[in-house]
């Protein structure tokens, strides 16, 4: 199986010993505790989880500039973007050696995690201005993830993650999250050894149930991991639960048997295409895959990026021998009505616009808002049910 990313066996940072896990929780009764944003929740429960293999915990700030700049830390580790616990005020945990963090999205804010406290840097305005600009390529603030890196704080806490809890995602997704550990351990039981990743944080429609069959015969992979993003999403996205719904009933009816794992993992998303790609492959690797597929916009959000910078960024920025999954670039998909099937539009050099079926995510939408089916060369008539249920309960 690929080895995990910077070790050669996977290091997640939950804590598994039952007696030493009872033992940390009543140390975190006592000690000085903050609450956390979502976004460090999301990171620590990534690392608990072993997808942001091989780090120990929060970044400092030279790390996160050298990895937002460089896409390395200090010491050389290739990491594509900063993984920071930033916190607004520091009062609570002033002078504290270890600090218990809470989670803010969870009722009652329980410890997710106790950190040793290495250092708390208080950032500068050009050094937050520094990183923005260069994860998200922006300093709009109409851009959700500059809006929400930016509204967390300008206390840097770093330092070693010991995590106690996985927040919402295990409770509330039972059957669907899963951590790198897991997913692991079920691609050796599946006994696969060639694995395709898929990224979406929307419902998969034909174009999407494609790729991964067309990925799937092109490199004669053994199966598809579908990994959901169950996190923070921006407003007008489609709720977890309803994705995962519409993504069962597609593997269900629509791919050969065994060839498929449907599973999440807890994040909230960035929205900074290029290097959300680049993270992506990074904790794909952690898991298991041997390839990711990286598609038009990928991790992108309005028209911040160009439709292909998130594979030619593999090309011209990730350094060689950096990461060991291979990249499965897939350009725009669409139905083709001369050859009554989905095609990748480069590969139909001889197709006008109008040979192809092309919807919009908008006009989509709006057809399901309104109870009308997607014409079923876009969307599986038993996906676009589900779909279109929740868009009119929206309504009602």
């Amino acid at each position: 199986m690929i080895k995990p990313h910077g070790s050669d066996t996977l290091n997640p940072l939950f804590v598994y010993d039952a007696e030493k896990h009872h033992a940390l929780i009543k140390e975190a009764e006592g000690l000085p505790s903050i609450t956390v944003s979502s976004a460090a929740a999301a990171n620590a429960v990534m690392m608990g989880a072993g997808y942001f293999n091989p780090l120990t915990g929060y970044m400092n700030v030279a790390d996160a500039l050298g990895c937002a700049e460089n896409l390395q830390t200090a010491a050389g580790l290739f990491f594509p973007v900063p993984i920071l616990n930033l916190v607004q005020n520091i009062i609570t945990i002033s002078g504290a050696a270890r600090i218990a963090l809470r989670d803010p999205n969870v009722e009652g804010n329980p410890v997710l995690a106790i950190q040793d406290v290495e250092a708390i840097e208080e950032i500068t305005e050009e050094q937050m201005q520094t990183m923005t600009s260069k994860v998200f390529g922006t300093m709009d603030s109409g851009h959700p993830g500059v809006a929400a890196f930016n509204s967390q704080g300008r206390f840097a806490i770093s330092g070693a993650i010991q995590v106690l809890n996985l927040s919402y995602f295990q409770n509330d997704f039972p059957d669907t999250f899963r951590t790198a550990v897991e997913i692991r351990n079920e691609i050796k039981e599946h006994g696969w050894e060639k694995v395709v990743a898929f990224q979406t944080r929307n419902p998969m429609h034909r174009a999407h149930e494609e790729l991964c069959k067309m990925a799937l015969e092109a490199l004669d992979a053994d199966g598809v991991v579908i990994h959901m993003l169950l996190g923070k999403l921006k407003q007008g996205d489609i709720p977890a639960p309803v994705r995962d719904a519409s993504i069962r009933k597609m593997a269900e009816l629509y791919f050969p048997p065994n060839t498929v794992m449907i599973t999440g993992y807890g994040f909230d998303m960035l929205y900074a295409g290029p290097l959300e790609a680049v993270l992506h492959a990074l904790f794909r690797q952690n898991m298991g895959a041997t390839h990711l597929i990286v598609g038009r916009d990928h991790a992108g959000v309005g028209y911040y990026y160009g439709a292909f910078d998130a594979q030619t960024i593999f090309d011209e920025q990730v350094p060689e021998g950096a990461l060991e999954i291979e990249i499965f670039k897939a350009d725009d998909t669409a139905y083709s009505k001369k050859l009554n099937k989905v095609v990748m539009m480069r590969d139909a050099p001889d197709h006008s616009k109008e040979d192809f079926v092309l919807l919009s995510g908008t006009k989509v939408r709006e057809m399901l808002g309104q109870g009308i089916a997607p014409p079923p060369e876009f969307s599986r008539p038993e996906v676009a049910k589900i779909l279109s249920d929740y868009y009119q309960s929206l309504d009602s």
